[in-house]
């Protein structure tokens, strides 16, 4: 059986969480049992050669400072697409929301609604645009009309701020995964992660990059049909029979009550299952849920290592084709991600689920063990092993995005755009520039990674979401549509943006808050006699139902006791939060509803308040690029 290891899913559903201290130190192997370990390494080694031969065959392709940046902006509409869709769906698209509609019912399917409409703005607004104004980064596209220096220098550095904040997350989620999976040390496990990570960038370029996420989206989503196909086959793929069936189970049933308290007590047990299918028992405050859409919406179109997509491509058409594409593929998946979560609600059970993972990351591949013939078969595991290899190769993927992204910030907008004031530079420098500048952010993704052991870095990829949200997007929204808008107000929009959602999340609920750990671990503690006893009791019942069922409560409730003491012990001495404070000023654990506004203000404001010759005389050839594409290939000229 793969042993527990307690985790939480972070507040946006990004991505995978590092694990408690306590829960690593009671986890020593990993996942699967030793006499199938063997399953394990083979899957994963297969899934890596297959990448590091792609890899191989790109290195040959990369010799201009284009092929390295864009792919030489030979890349199909249909292939960017499944590219896009690679990038764009982390660990968290296949483990963190299967994982939240396993154990919240209809609240985690949010997630994947969220995730899909973000990209109809993208399609509507961004893609094209951009592939007409842009050569490789948002800086570009960003001083096509303002003071090229001062706007290089801010976008560079709002792309390495969100770059950063997403790319620890993925590396703490890797490091995790493959430590759980195959018991290997978690700082060898983000070594790893980032070795392979750096081969893709260094070696192969955005070419390399593209193919490992074209693949690994493939996977991801044959993973998640077969697994679908399986659960929904015996109900004759009827949606009403599953749905029906979902309703009347009990475990499921029982994880209603445990969500809603007293209140479930008076409801009749077909209530209790429809209310899985109902809103409100993840989300209990709707401006939340309004916050982190926003973010979600808006932070998308302004992600970085996504509107990098839209450069390697051979012209506005076929970027527009691919966002069509990354749009059908992702929403296939994340209707997928429905049946998945589910799924593992009937046939795992919530509680079973939550007992090998605290933040039911884990849901997908125990669903996938389960329908193999469980921990105990070869196919079991089999499946197992696979779900989880794909699952790190979407970590990897999404990992070379993001330091692709950080390294052209850094390379091209930093030390050509810069420090060379746009000069010609030849291309053999470039390249050089942009594999050391790789090199650095892979090498500090790696000392983050493991100086982020045992932390909880929840709020980091909501942080990435609500920076890009709140200064990428107003200033690229605004450049592309807005005469008025210059260089002031793109700057004033970076700065304001990324202030307030910093700003508002260190003093919202992601933190952690002493006072209030200690409490809950106290509370957890004190009804720990009352729970035992109930246990025993049941243990001693002739029914063989309910003495299994004492069984799971007995190991859930020794988990709860160990993660309790080990809060006591983390918090002890201290009273308050990194921000110095004993309670979070603000409730909401996404900053979008606040900070998106304030930032296209700032924008506003900015452009408003001062004027800039360059950008009003730029206005009309933008005009005719955005709407037209023409000359795309002279863009980095200005």
């Amino acid at each position: 059986m793969m042993r527990a290891i307690s985790r939480k899913t972070f507040a946006s559903g990004s991505v995978l969480l590092v694990a408690s201290s306590a829960a690593e130190a009671a986890s020593t192997t990993g996942g699967i049992a030793g006499s199938y370990r063997w399953v394990t390494f083979l899957v994963f080694a297969s899934v890596i050669a297959l990448t590091m031969y792609v890899t191989y065959l790109s290195a040959k392709r990369v010799r201009s400072t284009e092929d390295f940046y864009a792919a030489g902006s030979s890349i199909t509409g249909l292939q960017n697409g499944w590219a896009i869709a690679g990038d764009y769906l982390s660990a968290a698209s296949f483990l963190g929301i299967a994982g939240l509609i396993s154990i919240y019912g209809y609240d985690g399917f949010m997630y994947s609604v969220g995730f899909l409409v973000a990209y109809i703005t993208v399609l509507l607004l961004i893609a094209e645009p951009c592939r007409n104004l842009g050569k490789y980064t948002l800086a570009d596209i960003l001083a096509y009309r303002n003071d090229p220096r001062k706007t290089r220098i801010t976008g560079a550095l709002s792309v390495i701020t969100v770059s950063t904040f997403y790319l620890t997350a993925q590396m703490v989620g890797g490091g995790v995964l493959v430590k759980t999976l195959i018991g290997i040390d978690y700082e060898v496990s983000v070594v790893v992660v980032g070795i392979l990570m750096l081969s893709y960038v260094l070696f192969g370029g955005m070419v390399a990059t593209t193919w490992v996420q074209i693949i690994k989206a493939a996977l991801l989503v044959i993973a998640s049909l077969v697994i679908v196909c399986c659960v929904w086959m015996p109900y004759g793929f009827s949606l009403p029979a599953f749905m029906q069936d979902i309703v009347l189970d009990g475990r499921i049933q029982s994880r209603v009550v445990a969500l809603l308290g007293d209140s479930g007590k008076t409801m009749s047990a077909v209530e209790l299952g429809q209310r899985f299918l109902e809103p409100g028992l993840l989300f209990k405050a709707p401006i939340d849920q309004i916050s982190l859409g926003l973010a979600l919406v808006f932070g998308t179109a302004g992600l970085p290592h996504i509107l990098m997509r839209f450069f390697t491509v051979p012209d506005a058409k076929a970027a527009r084709k691919s966002v069509i594409w990354a749009t059908m593929i992702i929403g296939g998946f994340y209707m997928l991600t429905l049946f998945l979560g589910f799924g593992a609600a009937k046939l795992v059970g919530p509680q079973h689920i939550l007992a090998v993972d605290a933040g039911g990351n884990m849901a997908a591949p125990l669903l996938a063990q389960f329908i193999g013939g469980g921990p105990e078969s070869l196919l079991g595991n089999f499946m197992l092993a696979f779900v989880s290899a794909v699952a790190f190769a979407t970590i990897v993927a999404v990992v070379a995005g993001l330091v692709l992204a950080s390294a052209s910030a850094i390379a091209h907008d930093l030390y050509v755009g810069v420090i060379h004031s746009g000069d010609a530079v030849p291309a053999h420098k470039q390249v050089l520039a942009a594999r050391v500048a790789t090199l650095a952010v892979g090498g500090i993704a790696i000392a983050i990674g493991i100086a982020a052991k045992g932390q909880n870095v929840a709020a980091l990829v909501g942080l990435a979401f609500a920076v890009a949200a709140s200064a990428n997007f107003p200033c690229l929204i605004l450049t592309l549509y807005w005469r008025r808008c210059n260089t002031t107000g793109i700057i004033a929009g970076m700065v304001v943006g990324t202030t307030v959602a910093v700003g508002l999340t260190l003093v919202s609920p992601n933190l952690t808050y002493p006072l209030a750990v200690r409490s809950a671990a106290s509370k957890v503690l004190a009804e720990g006699p009352a729970k035992r006893a109930l246990i025993d009791a049941a243990l001693a019942s002739e029914d063989v139902s309910v003495r299994d069922k004492a069984v799971r409560d007995a190991g859930s409730l020794d988990k709860d006791l160990l993660k309790a003491r080990a809060d006591l012990i983390k918090v002890q001495g201290q009273q308050t939060s990194f921000m110095g404070l004993e309670k979070p000023l603000i409730a909401l654990k996404n900053p979008g509803i606040f900070s998106i506004p304030l930032g296209f203000l700032a924008v506003l404001l900015g452009s408003l308040l001062s004027r800039d010759k360059r950008a009003e005389a730029l206005w009309d050839e933008v005009q005719a690029r955005r709407l037209t594409g023409l000359f795309t290939s002279q863009s980095s000229g200005h």
